[in-house]
């Protein structure tokens, strides 16, 4: 029998043709595998049937070039596989009452990198002897599995206490009081910054939260994802601890200076607070008030949160002003309405209308606790 002759520089077209011809076949055959019972086909059978077509002469399945190609091929055939079957697989949250420890390496003596708060979630990177590879913001490290939710457990925690938001992709994305080019312009979100989302209203227009009023902007010039609290890293809470207690030390030096009388942290505290409640219930019941600053004192209370005002406000995924600098605003200028001072200090007094609820967004259909525009959980 004659050997079909090598793979020559004519036949170069020919391949990659044939190669893009295979890449689909291997990859279908292998998916049909993983998500059914059907069995993958001989290889052989399959390169042949593909390739002679393209080139009568045959083909030397021997042949460096073809060799390399077909092992290029299944290995991103199987990559691509298992990305797909595993896409659904990959969402992690916390399974927990109280902070969690983050490890270096798969093992209760392996140093500690991190925490995972209640709430908290990301990816899976690997999976080890009861032990999973979690990827929370800038946190990765090994988490045991009996902590952790999978699954449609994950998926159905995230879905309750994540957010969507929507990002700007323009210098100055307009936040209009209706859908409509010529409705009054509420405010602006420049290019990156980002609000709460409420709805798409399926005519080129979301519906946004807008300092605590429903907005709406153009949707071809913004962009929507989904946010879940993220772990911290051992460095980033020493680097937030620091910065708690800078400035405390700032506020109260400031109060000394201009001869106001002593200002306890509590004080600093209360303003944060305060502003918090004006930029997420800045136009609720006083009630409605109340209960996010118990939200808030619920968490520090909780051991399954930052166990201060200012970690847990600026927790990341969980109070959208504060992650978009509108707190900071606030609190800066001052301008802050005494009926949220009032609310900040019942909250911080112990004061609660939402009972222990660590939880709230706009109502949507879930059972709660409805003050307002708000349902506490």
């Amino acid at each position: 029998m004659i050997k079909a002759p090598k793979l020559s520089v004519g036949f170069a077209g020919k391949l990659i043709a044939a190669v893009s011809a295979f890449a689909i076949f291997a990859n279908q055959g292998i998916t049909a595998e993983a998500r059914g019972s059907a069995e993958f086909g001989n290889m052989e059978t399959g390169i042949s049937n593909i390739i002679s077509p393209l080139t009568p002469l045959g083909i030397d399945k021997e042949a460096p070039e073809v060799r390399a190609a077909v092992a290029s091929i299944m290995e991103t055939a199987v990559h691509s596989t298992q990305a797909a079957a595993s896409e659904d697989s990959t969402l992690f949250m916390a399974n927990v009452s109280s902070v969690m420890n983050v490890r270096e390496e798969p093992g209760e003596d392996s140093t500690k990198v991190g925490v995972l708060y209640k709430d908290c979630g990301g990816k899976i990177l690997a999976r080890q002897d009861g032990w999973t590879k979690i990827q929370s913001g800038d946190l990765i490290g090994w988490a045991k599995d009996e902590f952790l939710f999978f699954d449609e457990d994950a998926r159905s925690l995230a879905s309750d206490v994540g957010k969507q938001i929507v990002t700007s992709n323009t210098s100055a994305l307009n936040v209009r009081k209706e859908a409509s080019q010529d409705a009054e312009i509420l405010g602006i979100i420049t290019e990156g910054s980002f609000v709460d989302f409420i709805e798409d209203l399926g005519d080129g227009w979301y519906s946004v939260d807008y300092n605590d009023e429903t907005g709406y902007v153009q949707s071809e010039y913004a962009s929507t994802s989904f946010r879940i609290d993220e772990g911290e890293t051992i460095a980033s809470i020493k680097l937030r601890e620091e910065k708690e207690a800078a400035e405390k030390a700032a506020s109260q030096k400031g109060a000394v200076k201009k001869n106001v009388g002593a200002v306890s942290a509590d004080a600093d505290e209360v303003r944060l607070l305060a502003a918090l409640i004006q930029c997420e219930a800045g136009n609720q019941p006083y009630d409605g008030k109340v209960g996010v600053g118990a939200v808030v004192l619920n968490r520090v209370r909780s051991g399954a949160y930052p166990g201060t005002i200012y970690g847990v406000i600026y927790a990341s995924g969980q109070f959208t002003p504060a992650q978009n600098g509108a707190v900071a605003k606030v609190y800066n200028s001052g301008n802050i309405s005494e009926s949220n001072y009032q609310a900040a200090r019942a909250a911080i007094n112990g004061e609660t209308t939402v009972g222990d609820a660590c939880h709230f967004r706009r109502v949507n259909g879930r059972s709660g606790i409805i003050i307002g525009e708000h349902v506490f959980w």
